[in-house]
């Protein structure tokens, strides 16, 4: 199935601790069908001072579900996303709100 988030997307999150925060998607895994985004769901890490890293508690963003996350469309609204093909074929994502295409 085609990926309705990627790489990049600005969104909100809908539901859990972090409901109502905005981010940037950092990464996606399609398989387990979460995403990592830059400053929600944080996680602190303790980690060993090693040679080459400072140890201590480091603040370290988790996954989060795709289900619980919104694109942001162009008036900074959430949507949904859907797909439809262009005049020359070309499959694409369009914001179901505005219906203006996400990536040209």
């Amino acid at each position: 199935m085609a990926a309705k988030l990627k790489k990049g997307d600005k969104v909100v999150v809908l539901a859990g601790k972090d409901k109502g925060k905005e981010g940037t998607i950092t990464s996606v895994d399609p398989k387990a069908g979460k995403a990592v985004v830059d400053g929600i769901n944080i996680a602190i890490r303790h980690t060993r001072q090693s040679q080459t890293s400072q140890g201590g508690r480091i603040p370290q963003a988790t996954p989060i579900d795709l289900s619980n996350l919104a694109f942001l469309d162009a008036n900074g609204k959430p949507t949904r996303v859907g797909f439809k093909t262009t005049d020359d074929g070309k499959k694409v994502r369009f914001a179901k709100t505005t219906g203006d295409v996400i990536d040209a």
